[in-house]
């Protein structure tokens, strides 16, 4: 039950994000770029006490954390580039014509924000998904205001986040609630924000029963909301023979990097390897079992996602057809409680395939390689596999042409298909598409990452027979604004005559 000091602000916060939103959705788009620039800034001003504080509340090392602030600017910073560029707005003009039959209206389209957006940070990012995380800028980007709800296992490094963006709100002369931040581990309390009246979208990054909770929470409300939720995956290696003949060691030792990465918490961590019984495979898996054993054991971010690892990995090494190939050697001095150890283990098709609860992601540096007979088995384990946010092919042209029923299968299940590379690595960028078919998210049409990100927080709005001097700028003849725009179905940045 929550208290009725934090009811109070709950519905303080809402207020001054409602009142907020009819300010801020019409400031122009150099406005909003501006903004987010400036959170940029004054994020780097933080320096290395951000980076010490998250290194402690995390035990994420600081080579890494350095790596994820510089995505975390970096994304503030292209979104604002995106949002002024307009890409993401689809503008789309159709002129009238008197003599068309039936006679067809002048007819121009944009996006416009949806109203204040509730993101929930994520515990194995603390900095790009999480307060100041891609979800935060691209709602701001879109023109929505934002309440975070900010993870309890890296308290401080959030607040001195949110700090940074309320500065930058402050210097850029907007009000204070486009931006407000609420703490507690309380799940009645993102309950009531999901479901206050005033929020109008939800995001999140977070584990497949969170996601579904928030998910089941929103559709509850009287008006529904869209909850854009990303929950991971187990990722699926399909390992075919021709590739493995040529490249065993040299896979293993990229996978081995790959699924150990961050203490294989990223949802990206290639969890499932897939291959036909070969001598190829079985060096593979031998290399692969060598490098895991090299590989330190290493703390998990905090205590639930520790136990949660331990208790899933013992589970599947307990199952009779489930056998241990490899696991850490290296000690690490792992806070009491979250050591994480480096595992790999195999099984064959046949159990894999008469035991769902195999495909299911654990989170940390496990993975499972599971050796098939035949294609057709293959083939049977990928129709079976949920949808995913990655799925990745190990092959040769040769490999493919035999095997092409998968690229078919996984353009289906995945978000994101890759070749001959690992799936830990998500880059910034328009063409990015990290999301899939459910479970991996909640809605597989969207992207968390990236430009087109921003999108999730817009909706489409036509203007039928406006007056010229009435239109908004990105949908006026003159183009003030340069943006490219679709004219009469031809792509162009030139006015409309």
């Amino acid at each position: 039950m929550l208290s009725d000091s934090i009811l109070r602000e709950l519905e303080l916060v809402m207020a001054r994000a409602a009142e907020a939103f009819e300010v801020y959705r019409t400031l122009s788009v150099r406005h909003r770029s501006a903004l987010l620039y400036a959170i940029a800034q004054e994020i780097d001003h933080l320096g290395d006490a951000l980076i010490q504080t998250a290194h402690r509340e995390t035990n994420l090392d600081t080579a890494r954390l350095r790596s994820e602030r510089s995505r975390m600017l970096f994304q503030f910073r292209s979104y604002a580039d995106a949002t002024v560029a307009g890409t993401w707005m689809d503008l789309s003009i159709h002129t009238a014509i008197a003599d068309h039959n039936p006679p067809r209206p002048d007819l121009r389209k944009r996006m416009v924000p949806l109203g204040p957006v509730v993101v929930f940070g994520a515990s194995n990012f603390p900095f790009a998904y999480a307060t100041a995380g891609g979800d935060t800028a691209a709602a701001l980007a879109a023109g929505c205001t934002v309440i975070v709800k900010a993870h309890p296992a890296h308290p401080l490094t959030a607040h001195m986040l949110a700090g940074a963006i309320e500065k930058a709100i402050e210097k850029c002369d907007l009000p204070a609630g486009v931006f407000a931040q609420m703490e507690g581990a309380d799940f009645e309390l993102g309950k009531k924000l999901v479901q206050h009246p005033t929020v109008r979208a939800v995001a999140f990054t977070g584990s497949f029963a969170g996601g579904k909770q928030l998910f089941d929470w929103a559709q509850q409300r009287i008006c529904p909301i869209p909850v854009f939720a990303e929950m991971g995956s187990v990722n699926p290696v399909y390992l075919m023979p021709r590739k493995l003949e040529t490249a065993a060691s040299e896979m293993a030792l990229q996978f081995a990097r790959s699924i150990t990465s961050g203490a294989g918490q990223f949802c990206t961590k290639p969890g499932l390897l897939i291959g036909l019984e070969s001598d190829a495979l079985t060096q593979f898996t031998h290399d692969l079992g060598k490098a895991i054993r090299k590989v330190q054991t290493m703390p998990l971010l905090h205590e639930g996602i520790a136990e949660s690892y331990a208790r899933l990995r013992e589970e599947a090494l307990m199952h009779e057809a489930v056998h241990l190939v490899a696991e850490s050697d290296e000690a690490f001095a792992a806070p009491e409680g979250r050591a994480g150890i480096p595992t790999l283990a195999t099984t064959d098709g046949a159990t894999f395939l008469s035991h769902p609860g195999l495909q299911e992601e654990i989170f940390g540096p496990f993975s499972l390689i599971v050796h098939c007979k035949s294609l057709e088995q293959v083939m049977s384990i990928a129709q079976k596999l949920e949808g995913q946010l990655t799925g990745t092919l190990l092959a040769t042209e040769e490999d493919l042409k035999e095997a092409h029923f998968l690229i078919s299968i996984l353009e289906h299940q995945c978000g994101r298909l890759i070749l001959n590379g690992v799936p830990t690595g998500v880059e910034v960028c328009k063409s990015m598409q990290h999301g899939g078919p459910f479970p991996a998210s909640t809605d597989s049409r969207f992207t968390a990452v990236g430009s087109d990100g921003i999108k999730r927080f817009a909706r489409a709005v036509c203007y039928q027979n406006w007056s010229p001097s009435l239109l908004p700028d990105e949908l006026k003849n003159e183009n003030p604004l340069n943006m490219g725009r679709w004219v009469n179905d031809v792509w162009t940045r030139d006015a409309v005559k």
